[in-house]
């Protein structure tokens, strides 16, 4: 088989998968423009609407209330996400550049923290928090999504740092630089690239995470995406039209998120799994 033909068939099985992938995406896109009628009809689930109805997306802004639900799920990923970052470089840069002890047996007690299911931790949780007068309360949720995702995040972080050359922090201590001044000024603006892969993931996490929601969060207004598509549901679960326009808007920040990062996705992630 010749190199050219190679190639065809290469970019023809990426183009099918393609194909493949953006077959549902198109599905809730079609459906997303059906009116209740179209649904009782018998018509294909791909059939195409005579009359497509654009305003069900603006009703599922409004009446699904899922502009407030967007806004409470932002909130929480812009603070969250940042300040688990902040933690785990630290605490990658502490394993991987400061002289401590037992850097792996710490390394792997963060891991056996992404060994543990959520739900193991839903009743204990649930008992400290109403104790403590955190439920229904955004701090409860940062410091349980900073506790189960800390151990991804210095994975990441801290197979990317080891890549770094020991020579930077020696000149930079030739030079008088403090250890502080060496992470900051140095390491983590190299790290940008498992950062913004880090970055990603905990937003996409964040941002879809359900179960720790759907019992520390039972005030309405305080709820994010996929809770709010829950009583959304609910609500209009028999109106499938409404329904995926809101599924479809719910995914617009999440998707920005993406195209902003993915110059240094697949960087990060390479840098994450050597030595």
């Amino acid at each position: 088989m010749s190199r050219r033909t190679k190639k065809i068939c290469f970019y023809t099985a990426l183009t099918l998968l393609a194909l493949i992938w953006l077959l549902p995406v198109v599905t809730v896109f079609i459906t997303a423009l059906k009116s209740q009628a179209d649904f009782y009809s018998g018509e294909s689930l791909f059939s195409v609407p005579e009359v497509w109805k654009w305003n069900n997306f603006a009703d599922a802004w409004v009446k699904g209330r899922l502009g407030m639900y967007m806004r409470n799920g932002l909130i929480i990923c812009f603070m969250k996400v940042p300040l688990g970052i902040l933690v785990e470089s630290l605490a990658a840069f502490a394993i991987t550049r400061l002289k401590v002890k037992m850097k792996n047996g710490i390394f792997i007690f963060f891991l056996l923290g992404m060994m543990l299911p959520h739900q193991m931790a839903l009743i204990p949780l649930n008992r400290f928090f109403s104790q403590f007068g955190l439920i229904n309360n955004y701090g409860g949720l940062f410091l349980v999504y900073i506790g189960f995702g800390i151990g991804y995040g210095i994975l990441v972080m801290r197979g990317f740092m080891r890549t770094i050359p020991r020579e930077l922090d020696e000149a930079a201590y030739i030079d008088g630089c403090a250890e502080g001044r060496l992470y900051w000024n140095i390491i983590l603006p190299i790290t940008k690239p498992a950062i913004a892969t880090v970055f990603i993931i905990d937003f996409l996490n964040t941002w879809n995470e359900f179960l720790l929601q759907s019992i520390l969060v039972t005030d309405d207004a305080l709820r994010t995406v996929p809770n709010g598509l829950i009583s959304f549901m609910g609500e209009y679960g028999t109106n499938y039209g409404l329904l995926n326009a809101g599924v479809l808007i719910s995914i617009v920040p999440v998707l920005l998120v993406y195209l902003v990062f993915q110059n240094y996705f697949v960087e990060g992630m390479a840098g994450a799994v050597k030595q």
